[in-house]
């Protein structure tokens, strides 16, 4: 798959997800951290850029209800992992709440790739999907790289995204440097 078509970059990050989410229930108790920390990452920036490229031109060439519905459960998602964030790795409930978690956002990429990717493929054109791929690549750049319910809009994360980005890389560089976990 090649990052020229934002469908294609869309498919693979759902891969990566998956990944991860495998790598963390898969690691070991005191090495989750790490991958938990990659997996609240990219599902952030991932989730960002969908909401500030892919979900505004799908609302005007394939509806509302498709993107009403993708953006409630990305809420949704980004609550409990906000949750699971702060409860951190130990937390005697991560386990269940990652597997909760899991079949959330697997079930929101499933949807994704049935409702809206094939939808995107014939109504944008490649010069288009190109633009989106070259557009998410970028709000990903600049996106928060921690969860943040309720800013699941464009103008939203447009108005919110960059000053809380800016804190929240600030957060993770001084968490780095002191050798907390993201």
């Amino acid at each position: 798959m090649k990052d020229t078509d934002v469908v294609d970059l869309l498919l693979r990050q759902h891969e990566e997800i998956k990944a991860l989410f495998s790598e963390v229930e898969n690691a070991a108790p005191e090495d989750r951290a790490e991958p938990f920390r990659r997996l609240v990452r990219l599902l952030a920036v991932h989730e960002t850029a969908e909401e500030e490229i892919v979900h505004p031109y799908a609302r005007r060439k394939l509806g509302d209800d498709v993107v009403d519905e993708r953006l409630a459960e990305e809420n949704s998602a980004k609550d409990m992992l906000t949750q699971m964030e702060r409860a951190g790795v130990d937390d005697p409930q991560f386990a269940a709440n990652l597997a909760t978690l899991r079949k959330a956002v697997v079930e929101h990429a499933e949807a994704e790739e049935r409702e809206e990717f094939p939808r995107l493929r014939q109504e944008a054109g490649d010069r288009e999907r190109l633009a989106m791929a070259v557009g998410v690549k970028a709000a990903e750049a600049l996106a928060p790289t921690h969860p943040h319910a309720g800013v699941e809009t464009a103008p939203k994360n447009l108005l919110v995204g960059t000053p809380v980005a800016i804190m929240d890389r600030a957060r993770d560089v001084i968490r780095k440097a002191m050798g907390k976990p993201g």
